[in-house]
């Protein structure tokens, strides 16, 4: 059986970041992507938030920010917008902190990134084979067992087994070392019992189109300067009552424009509701169109989005193998602030870091391993999914997407409405309507529960 240093799964953005500090200290590293290149399974539409990885491969980020390089448009104007019954209100922040000299996030296009990350990747040394899908991880002893989450990585007391590599078709390849990097839905290592399978309650589901416009409409539309972008937030009746939103991001000549929505309320629905339903609706809507008009879509996709917080993060290390980034569940969901990219990035970091330790002293133990879990802790990416510990469960409460965008949109309607007659004084108009959700006692339940936001 064939065998290197270390194996990893998946050649998204977790699995490339740990082959490329892994490749850059000369370990042997085997990247096993089954895409047709590396990026061609990964559709996230969004943006990367640099600003928190100043010191996970820095030199990285000022080549992909540079003219030619990578990153689409540098984040300069951030808006929410939400939608009620027959109207919508936006909350728009421009701020020159958000951009230069060093921005705070950047859109991108995950097709052209993956595969830039991974020439560098392959720059460094790094074997990246695609095309090629990992079938099973091959175990040694202790057979496999469920292990459920373990709310940031802390150990387990059940025994798991150790990995000594892969099967890919008919061919084995042994590894001191395997970095699971699949992605969300976890197959692999559900299978081998390193961890449980996701549950759908945990996930969301995101769709997407990438609609061509011209950088000069695209920049007159969004009020930015040549170069600039803005990511703009829809909450509300866009998700036709589910937990969700949408999002519209500016790409140099695109955007990315799409629906998030909980994968456990959209199949519990009874209506006959297809994804590109909803996000057809989206499209038309009246806050909506115009930033799209005249656009060719180019693309459509669909992602598996791990939501379900620390809380369902399971053990991420064992014998002989490290979990990565959305195989790991490192996502978090905050409402205006959605990240992921960021935390696989960090994670990958963090387990090259944990295999060179391990790599001193020829000890691919779990014992070894956990210094990844410690590393974890000591970066941004636990820490900030600890503060955010309450997150899902507060944002599972419909009432989030229903009656409050409509009670704020109707509160705003009321502000610049002037019918016949005398006009009421400010507080009376506000107050009208508004007192059957103010005394109702789901409302300040709801407002208990969202002092841990």
């Amino acid at each position: 059986m064939e065998k290197v240093d270390c194996i990893v799964v998946g050649g998204g953005l977790a699995g490339l970041s740990a082959a490329y500090g892994l490749a850059s200290a000369g370990v042997e590293v085997m990247v096993l992507e089954r895409g047709d290149y590396a990026g061609a399974k990964n559709v996230t539409g969004g943006r990367l938030y640099t600003s928190v990885l100043g010191d996970v491969y820095p030199e990285l980020w000022e080549e992909a920010a540079a003219e030619g390089g990578p990153f689409e448009r540098p984040v300069v104007r951030e808006a929410v917008t939400v939608l009620g019954d027959g109207a919508a209100t936006t909350v728009e922040l421009r701020s020159d902190r958000l951009a230069a000299p060093s921005p705070q996030s950047h859109t991108l296009l995950r097709a052209k990134f993956d595969q830039w990350l991974a020439e560098k990747a392959t720059d460094k040394g790094a074997t990246i084979v695609t095309g090629m899908k990992a079938d099973e991880l091959l175990l040694e002893g202790g057979g496999a067992s469920g292990g459920g989450a373990t709310g940031g990585g802390a150990a387990a007391a059940t025994s798991r087994p150790k990995v000594i590599g892969i099967r890919a078709g008919d061919d084995e390849v042994g590894a001191d070392v395997t970095i699971v990097a699949e992605g969300a839905l976890g197959l692999l290592a559900s299978g081998a019992g390193l961890r449980e399978q996701p549950p759908a309650a945990d996930h969301a589901r995101g769709f997407k189109e990438v609609v061509e416009l011209p950088s000069q409409t695209i920049e007159d539309r969004f009020r930015v300067a040549e170069g600039e972008g803005a990511a703009h937030l829809f909450l509300g009746t866009v998700t036709r009552g589910m937990t969700g939103g949408g999002f519209l991001y500016t790409n140099k000549e695109s955007l990315s424009l799409g629906i998030v929505v909980s994968m456990e309320q959209m199949r519990a629905r009874e209506d006959e509701l297809e994804s590109w339903q909803l996000l057809d609706e989206f499209r038309k809507l009246p806050a909506v169109a115009p930033l799209v008009a005249g656009g060719t879509v180019a693309e459509y996709s669909a992602h598996g989005i791990p939501e379900g917080g620390i809380e369902q993060v399971p053990r991420l290390f064992g014998d002989g193998y490290l979990l990565a980034g959305d195989a790991a569940g490192l996502s978090l969901n905050a409402l205006v602030t959605v990240r992921g990219m960021d935390f696989a990035i960090a994670s990958g970091h963090s387990a090259a870091q944990a295999v060179l330790t391990a790599r001193k002293a020829d000890d691919y133990s779990a014992a070894m391993l956990a210094a990844y879990d410690r590393l974890l802790h000591r970066s941004f990416v636990l820490p900030d999914m600890a503060a955010a510990r309450d997150y899902p469960r507060i944002i599972e409460n419909r009432r989030l997407f229903t009656q409050y965008p409509d009670l704020l949109v109707r509160q705003v309607e009321a502000l610049f409405t002037v019918g016949p007659g005398p006009s009421p004084r400010l507080l009376p108009r506000l107050w009208r309507g508004k007192r059957e959700i103010v005394f109702d006692p789901a409302t300040w339940r709801d407002l208990w529960s969202m002092r841990r936001l």
